[in-house]
């Protein structure tokens, strides 16, 4: 072993931006004191990450699906959980003024909120029941039985019913047909990365792809790049509406890196006052070795990074090496492409990371507790966050160049206290964290790792040593039984006196020689060293500076009133909506929840700068407690005497106007913690009706089938319920014809099944029922 000295730099600027970030949640999240309330769980855990110096939350996918799944098949675009279609208003996270509340509360915490997207497909066309979503018209793919019709809800066309006939006529906004999804005439493929249909209809983002229905009623024409055009208006009105500050982007090898890069670019600068810049944080999910990631970088001109997947393939040698891993070799999986300079900032666009919902699924009791691993469904092998060699991983992790990806089930133990699905996520005791991962955290931000420059100090076979230069030195030892100490040249001046901030070495202190070299003494991984550290040491000044902390921030939401928005049913949120002609009845715009003595600035846009309007906010008892009337732009505010919920709404001052599309922004600060719980939300607050048994029960339970599509051979599905109870699992084919059913014991939490098919079915597209828990769920056949 040899002390070295190797400058992995991208520049001779130490690069400075990045963001450490959780991943808020894991692939089956539910909590049963937030049904359907995901954001609400957030908001509440939100001090505590604070506390931990989290910068940024990953939150799952927040549009409608088509059903209250993890997000993964989005049906809707311009339904965050307001409309009610598809049988149901709120979606895993809530309902749409919940979601805004909890971008809030992050924000006021200092938080951002990086929002997971999904660009590559779209599922559930239909009817809560499936009617209307098939074109006989559409290109056979063999896979989707032709359901590629979609059709939304909006404040002029609510679901009256669920036939074909009343979904083929809504005309909410982003109507899609077959020929926007693979294959088309612009685009007749269905095989490679690009183009095979792996999880619904996929997306075609060539300018050819488009065209009309054979069979809907609302059937608005079509043009050149309609997928590409209209899905860029979405993101772009998605940023202003919810607020988001960064994006994850789901299975971005699976469509062009040209309408990545264009839809980057948009959020980045073309978003208005809701612009990202150049240096918003955006990462895609691309799983392939250093190479392809370095290149589809350079596709996306830079205004991303990729999880740094050829990095994760050494961190999990760490654990499956059992000690026989070279850790000195480590560096050598790290992308090339890693910081970015912007303008002068240096970027870490990558995202190191550990574990994430895709490479991390165990199988789990009634409790949720580990049972084993549902190893197939992994997208590369998982880390047990149980391991001892885990906290060595996140040492190196954290060590390297990036913006490292904190995942839920590595920070947070879930995984044997019996209470996955129930604990109170304000409680240390409900929700342990594991120390080793808070420590490190706090040792990144307090002592400021990427603010120097990253040079590998040491490699040996079972220690590897990291400098961020002037800032810290970093330890990693896989050995589980044996210390490792090792005299390493460094940038601090001769004298500097350094201790460990992990306090695996106690009190100890080392001293900088007159030669600029040090002794960096790092534990073994069986975690009898103090505090029990595992597998890595932190050195720093005795005097470094701490205190890293995240500042308040405002929230700032736009919406915009108009008639293919929103959902005028008794069910659903009741927002949106042009200001209606020769009227003044008011149109609400949404809902926020603002802190005690704080200010609501707000604003209207009309559209018609001709026409007098009114822009009002409403207290939570229905008065009106602040207005502005007239033409062109309106800008009022408003100092809140009490926490709480407040309204904007919007209307004609005269019955002479004609209707109006217009836009309302609102920038307010929300509280820290909600005063009182957010917990036990029910569908009932969001109507002017009760909710029925079946509605109760359909909130309590979900089912999940992965992988879809799959074989009749291997139907693998995830039913979640609060229930104990015996249940029938019923498939039916396209003609409504039961082709399998049987009965099985339901317990709460997950329940992992696999079909009992006998004989083998036909490919296509089936719907698999629970009556007694009032769900369904799609499911192709291959």
């Amino acid at each position: 072993m040899v002390a070295l000295s190797l400058f992995l730099l991208l520049s001779g600027n130490p690069a400075r931006a990045q963001q450490v970030v959780l991943q808020g949640f894991w692939w089956d999240y539910w909590n049963a004191n937030y049904p359907n309330g995901w954001a609400n769980y957030i908001a509440d855990l939100a001090p505590r990450l604070k506390a931990m110096g989290i910068d940024a939350v990953w939150m799952p996918p927040s549009i409608k699906n088509s059903n209250q799944g993890n997000g993964y098949s989005p049906f809707d675009n311009y339904d965050l959980g307001d409309k009610y279609q598809k049988g149901f208003v709120a979606t895993r996270l809530g309902n749409k003024d919940e979601l805004l509340r909890g971008v809030a509360i992050l924000h006021a915490n200092g938080i951002q909120v990086v929002q997971d997207i999904v660009l590559n497909h779209n599922d559930g066309a239909g009817s809560a029941n499936g009617s209307g979503g098939q074109d006989p018209a559409a290109w056979e793919d063999n896979i989707t039985s032709k359901y590629k019709n979609f059709r939304y809800v909006s404040f002029t066309r609510p679901a009256t019913d669920e036939s074909a006939a009343n979904y083929l006529a809504r005309n909410g906004r982003f109507s899609k047909n077959w020929p926007n999804f693979n294959p088309n005439v612009g685009n007749n493929s269905t095989s490679g990365d690009l183009h095979s249909i792996l999880f619904g209809p996929d997306i075609s983002y060539y300018n050819g792809s488009y065209g009309q229905s054979s069979n809907a009623t609302f059937n608005p024409a079509q043009g050149t790049d309609y997928m590409r055009n209209g899905n860029r208006s979405w993101l772009i009105w998605y940023k202003k509406q919810m607020g988001f500050d960064g994006v994850r982007v789901d299975a971005v090898k699976h469509f062009p890196a040209f309408a990545m890069e264009d839809f980057l670019s948009n959020l980045q600068s073309n978003a208005g006052w809701a612009n990202g810049g150049a240096t918003m944080y955006a990462v895609g999910e691309w799983v392939g070795g250093a190479s392809q990631l370095d290149q589809w970088c350079t596709d996306v001109q830079d205004r991303a990074g990729t999880f740094d997947f050829s990095l994760r393939d050494g961190l999990y040698s760490i654990v499956s090496g059992g000690g026989n891993f070279n850790i000195g070799s480590l560096p050598g999986f790290q992308q090339g492409r890693r910081v970015v300079n912007i303008g002068g900032t240096f970027v870490h666009r990558t995202v190191p990371f550990v574990n994430n919902h895709d490479t991390f699924r165990p199988t789990v009791d009634a409790g949720g507790n580990y049972t084993g691993w549902n190893t197939g469904q992994e997208l590369a092998p998982h880390i047990d966050p149980f391991d001892p060699r885990l906290s060595a991983t996140y040492a190196a992790m954290l060590a390297f160049d990036g913006s490292p990806q904190i995942f839920f089930e590595d920070l947070f133990n879930i995984g044997n206290t019996g209470k996955r699905y129930s604990h109170s996520p304000k409680s240390t005791v409900d929700l342990p964290v594991r120390t080793d991962i808070e420590n490190l955290i706090w040792c990144h931000q307090n002592l400021r790792f990427k603010q120097g420059a990253y040079k590998v100090r040491w490699q040996g076979a079972d220690h590897l040593v990291i400098e961020r230069s002037t800032r810290a030195i970093i330890g990693i030892n896989d050995n589980f039984t044996a210390w490792q100490n090792s005299t390493v040249s460094c940038d601090f001046a001769p004298g500097t006196v350094l201790k460990d901030y992990s306090g695996a070495n106690g009190i100890a202190t080392v001293t900088v020689s007159g030669s600029q070299t040090v002794a960096i003494n790092t534990p073994p991984c069986n975690g009898t060293a103090n505090a029990g550290r595992r597998g890595y040491s932190v050195w720093a000044p005795v005097n470094a500076t701490t205190g890293y902390n995240l500042p308040t921030r405002t929230t700032t939401h736009e919406w915009e009133l108009a008639d293919d928005l929103g959902d005028n049913d008794v069910r659903s949120l009741r927002q949106g909506g042009a200001l209606p002609a020769a009227s003044t009845v008011s149109r609400t715009a949404g809902r926020i929840y603002v802190g005690v003595s704080r200010t609501i600035s707000y604003n209207l846009f009309p559209t018609d700068a001709t026409r007098s309007l009114t822009v009002a906010v409403v207290n939570s008892a229905g008065t009106i407690v602040s207005s502005v009337a007239g033409t062109g732009t309106l800008s009022g505010s408003y100092i809140t005497p009490a926490e709480g919920w407040y309204t904007l709404r919007a209307r004609n001052t005269s019955t002479a106007n004609p209707a109006q599309r217009c836009f309302v922004k609102a920038t307010y600060t929300a509280p820290t913690v909600v005063t009182g719980a957010m917990t036990g939300r029910r569908e009932t607050v969001l109507a002017n009706s009760p909710m029925t048994s079946a509605g109760y029960l359909a909130e309590k339970a979900e089912i999940e089938v992965y992988p879809n599509p799959t074989t009749s051979d291997r139907i693998e599905l995830t039913v979640k319920t609060t229930l104990e109870k015996s249940v029938s699992l019923r498939l039916f084919d396209l003609t409504g014809r039961l082709v399998h059913e049987e009965t099985v014991k339901m317990y709460p939490g997950s329940n992992q099944l696999r079909l009992a098919v006998a004989k083998a079915l036909p490919a296509g597209l089936y719907q698999l029922t629970v009556p007694e828990l009032g769900i369904s769920h799609k499911l192709a056949l291959r």
